[in-house]
Order: structure tokens, then C-alpha cells, then sequence
């Protein structure tokens, strides 16, 4: 047991150090590619390509994971994590600059997306005993947006640095640097995790053989949220608020911190309510009023208003995040978890890659406000099918002895 904590303390570490990467990494990037001379459209097909890059890489990942060692898998995504960092700051052609975001590793997001996720998600899982696994996600969840909240005020450095006579470019450039470091970081993390613990060979003759119709079906809802969620992923949102509000980047900054603060105590409020009223139960009645309050942030007149809801959404918005992984790794068998971990993931990274480009498009036209109408809407039809679906549906840990 001492050495299973050991692990888990080795993968909270590691996610803590990319969390803190994207963090600043999603609210720096539209900046940079403005500075370079981006419109908002094209910062939109940014953020395509790095979420359907993601999707691609997951989706390999998870079809050959079952059968290797894990431990490999998170040194590569390390490694690539470096990569991005010092490919990045290196170009500024848009051809470039979206092959760099396709096969690189910066989230645009703030949610559970990421070639190293679902392999961390599988690790998880097999070190935790059914009574505590939700809990376990939510201590990884709480970490990964924390983490995210601190990187979100380290977004406020290139304007330090400006007033300090360094040129704007060098400033913004600098932080894809750091960004490169924290992958080296990670990858000293990931090199210190035993192979035994994570080989996981499986047992079935496919990785998803029966548990796939609930997977699938999973897998079909979660992309429903996932394409609302992507037109206002978190670099789009942040051009929302320069564009709509005139924000500036350290007021965006200290105003990303505070959202993901509020996000992260959410994942362990999370997990005491899906004690009380089931997992499924507390994704749904969470996210409908968050979904709520995205709307009434896209119709506030000021910006004091939309602050407010988006705050109070960012309360709310995330509780879905831990129980959410916590329920897909629940209704499956145990060799089944790295497949079912990439294959609800993929479609989700697939289906968020598609609207970035819709919401940069709008966000270039005068309907500043419309994606985040369209995704409070979406959101509230994905919480709908998803109670009428799985109501019924209930982890070994709900279900009376």
C-alpha cells in the first residue's frame, strides 16, 4: 500500500507541473499569436488543431496502451511536452504554427483533455480500491486545476518583464520556454514510476469487449459536451474578454486564477455529494446551473456582470470532471479501463476540435456573445440525455449490499 501512495504521489506531482503549464500556456498563446498578427478566426483554428491533434494521439495511444507499459507512453508525452515549448516561440508562419499545435501538447482548454490524461486516468484507477476511487480522481482533479490557477497568474509575467524593457515578443516567448522546462520536470516524474505498477496486459481479446455498448454510448454523450465546451475554451474566452471588455492580460490573469480556483475546490465538493446523491446525479444537477450562468455571462452588460457568472459558473462547471472519470473506470472491467479511458476521451477531444474554429469565426464577427449561448444550450440538452441514459446505471459502490 505504501508503495501503490508512492505512485499516486509521483502522478499528482506530475500533474500538478502540467496543469501549472497550461495554465498560463492557454491564456499566453492567443496573446502571442495577436502580437504576431493572428486574428481572432485564426487563433480559432489554433485551438482546432491542437484538440484534434490531441484526439489523434490519444486515440493511438489508447488502442496500443492495454498491451505495453504505461511508464513509456507518459516519458513520450514528456518528451513532446518539451517539444512544443521550444517549437512554439520558433515560428510564426500559421502553417507552422498549426502543425506546432497539432503534434504539441498545449491544452487550449481547461478541462480533462490530453494525450497523457487517459493514461494517467488507467494508473488511477488500478491503485485505488472502489470506496476511495472517487475521491482519488478528485484529489488528482482538485491538483490539476490548482495547479492550472497558479500558471493562470504566471500569465501576468510577460507584462512584468515588459515594463522591465523587455521587448513584448521576447516576454511572451520566454514563458513557451518555461513551459518546455516543466516537461522535463515531468519526465524525470514519469522515469521514477515502477514498470510493474503500470504494465497492464490485458485479458480480453479486444481492449473493449464487455463493457463496449455503455462505453460507446459514453463516449457519444461526452462529445455532445464536449463540442459545446469547445467554443469557449479557455484561450477562446480569454479573447472573449479583450475583445468584448478590453481585458488586460494581468486583469485576465488574476480573473483565470480565481475561476480555477473555484474549479478546483469544486472536484472534492464533488465527491462528497456523489456520496449522498450518486455520481450520475451530481454530474447532471451541477452542471445545468452552470450551463445557466455561462448564459447569463454572454448577455451581461458590463464587465463586472459577466466576471461574476463566470465565476459563479466556474463553481459549479467542473464537479462533473472527477465523477465523470470516476463512473467511466466504475462500469467497466478492470482490463478494460485504459480502452475505455481512451475511447471516451478521443471522441471528446474529436468533437472539441471542431467548434474552436466556429467560435473563432463568431468571435471575429459582431455576435461576440453567441458562443457562449451555443454552449450553455448544448450543455443543458448533454446533461438531459445523460440522466435519461444512466440514471439507472450505478457503480459497484451504489449499489446495496
Amino acid at each position: 500500500m505504501q508503495k501503490v501512495g508512492a505512485n499516486l504521489l509521483l502522478l499528482y506531482c506530475a500533474r500538478a507541473l502540467r496543469g501549472f503549464g497550461d495554465g498560463f500556456a492557454t491564456i499566453v498563446l492567443p496573446v502571442y499569436l495577436a502580437s504576431v498578427g493572428f486574428n481572432a478566426a485564426q487563433i480559432g483554428l489554433v485551438a482546432t488543431a491542437a484538440l484534434f491533434g490531441t484526439a489523434v494521439f490519444t486515440l493511438g495511444v489508447g488502442l496500443i496502451a492495454p498491451r505495453h507499459d504505461l511508464r513509456k507512453f507518459l516519458i513520450a508525452g514528456a518528451i513532446l511536452m518539451i517539444g512544443t515549448g521550444l517549437a512554439f516561440p520558433a515560428f510564426e508562419q500559421i502553417g507552422f504554427i498549426l502543425a506546432v499545435a497539432f503534434f504539441g501538447t498545449i491544452n487550449p482548454s481547461t478541462g480533462d483533455i490530453g494525450v497523457l490524461i487517459p493514461i494517467e486516468h488507467a494508473a488511477l484507477a488500478q491503485g485505488a480500491p472502489d470506496h476511495e476511487r472517487t475521491r482519488v480522481f478528485a484529489r488528482y482533479s482538485l491538483i490539476g486545476a490548482l495547479s492550472m490557477a497558479i500558471g493562470a497568474l504566471a500569465a501576468a509575467v510577460p507584462e512584468f518583464l515588459i515594463r522591465n524593457g523587455v521587448d513584448q515578443l521576447t516576454a511572451l516567448r520566454a514563458m513557451f520556454y518555461g513551459y518546455a522546462l516543466l516537461g522535463v520536470a515531468s519526465a524525470v516524474i514519469y522515469f521514477r514510476l515502477p514498470r510493474a505498477t503500470f504494465e497492464q496486459r490485458s485479458a480480453v481479446p479486444a481492449p473493449l469487449n464487455v463493457s463496449r455498448r455503455v462505453v460507446y454510448k459514453l463516449a457519444a454523450l461526452f462529445s455532445l459536451d464536449a463540442f459545446a465546451g469547445g467554443f469557449i475554451v479557455q484561450s477562446l474566452l480569454a479573447v472573449w474578454l479583450f475583445e468584448r471588455f478590453d481585458m488586460s492580460l494581468a486583469a485576465a490573469s488574476l480573473f483565470f486564477f480565481w475561476s480555477s480556483v473555484l474549479s478546483a475546490f469544486s472536484h472534492p465538493v464533488a465527491a462528497m455529494i456523489a456520496k449522498r446523491i450518486g455520481l450520475v446525479n451530481t454530474m447532471v444537477f451541477t452542471h445545468i446551473p452552470s450551463s445557466i450562468f455561462l448564459i447569463f455571462a454572454a448577455l451581461s452588460p458590463n464587465l463586472t456582470a459577466a466576471l461574476a457568472c463566470l465565476l459563479l459558473r466556474s463553481a459549479l462547471s467542473q464537479m462533473d470532471v472527477p465523477t465523470r472519470s470516476s463512473y467511466v473506470m466504475a462500469v467497466v472491467t478492470p482490463p478494460e479501463r485504459p480502452a475505455a479511458a481512451s475511447v471516451t476521451a478521443v471522441p471528446r477531444s474529436l468533437a472539441s476540435s471542431l467548434s474552436p474554429a466556429l467560435a473563432g469565426m463568431l468571435l471575429a464577427s459582431p455576435y461576440l456573445g453567441a458562443p457562449l449561448l451555443i454552449c450553455g444550450v448544448l450543455k443543458i440538452a448533454y446533461d438531459a440525455a445523460l440522466l435519461f441514459s444512466f440514471r439507472h446505471i450505478r457503480p459497484p459502490e451504489e449499489i446495496p449490499a
